[in-house]
């Protein structure tokens, strides 16, 4: 499978499985990974997505340039097809966890930049080279990067083109941590393991209001998080936390 699916323990592990050729994404491969996002949103027993690529040299280096890029430029295929795999789909709230132990760019950066939590190896590289082929990031990163990171920041990744290591991302605020390659594996797993832990319905609710509330007024937006907090607080996972807090 280039695509590999397991939940344990609350995580739903995706592993981007073609490393021989970099986990560069097929036609197919978009098809697989939107069904895998979607089993694991629908999926009650799953609390976190746990996201990387298999090998060690690449967490995924983008679309396949020989078969989904040529669909795309040809005109066979439009890219909105890949909104799935890109989780530009509404009504996706569940955490993902991004563990990046190697090259990760083009559509494999975007796919990132869908990810709550991206902890990278110190020997990782990354780039958005679409501009030097004549094309752009249109898989999300249009809108995602200067919502999450200073504009600047954002245009020098976005029209330069060029690599950067993981330390440089870390500073432009795309990465939450680097570490040792031989660590990324045990903090990523960490990270998924501590969310995987907490309130479902708040976690959910965190992110919803990060994703829907920033386009808002100051008082639509407080109107809206008071709704959503009222969800949070009234949930049965609140009272039981509550009575454990009690309890003490």
């Amino acid at each position: 499978m280039s695509i590999s699916y397991a939940v344990r323990e609350q995580i739903a592990h995706i592993t981007l499985n073609r490393p021989e050729k970099l986990n560069a994404l097929t036609l197919a491969m978009y098809e697989d990974l939107a069904q895998a996002f979607a089993c694991a949103n629908e999926d009650v027993d799953v609390n976190v997505i746990l996201l990387t690529g298999s090998g060690d040299r690449a967490f995924c280096v983008g679309a396949d340039l020989t078969e989904s890029i040529p669909a795309l430029a040809q005109g066979r295929f439009d890219i909105s097809e890949w909104d799935g795999a890109h989780l530009k789909q509404p009504g996706f709230y569940k955490p993902v966890v991004a563990a990046i132990n190697g090259m990760c760019m083009g559509g494999g950066f975007e796919i990132m930049l869908a990810a709550d939590i991206r902890v990278a190896a110190d020997t990782a590289v990354f780039a958005l080279p679409e501009a030097s082929l004549g094309f752009t990031p249109a898989g999300g990163t249009l809108v995602r990067l200067t919502r999450q990171i200073p504009y600047a920041y954002a245009m020098e990744l976005m029209m330069t083109a060029e690599r950067f290591p993981a330390g440089r991302l870390a500073e432009m605020g795309v990465l939450n941590r680097v570490v040792s390659a031989d660590d990324l594996a045990q903090v990523a797993l960490d990270y998924a393991k501590g969310i995987a832990q907490k309130g479902k319905v708040a976690i959910s609710v965190i992110k919803e209001a990060a994703l829907t509330l920033g386009h808002l007024s100051y008082q639509d937006a407080f109107a809206c998080e008071a709704v959503l907090g009222q969800r949070a607080f009234t949930c049965e996972e609140a009272k039981a936390g509550l009575q454990r807090f009690l309890a003490r």
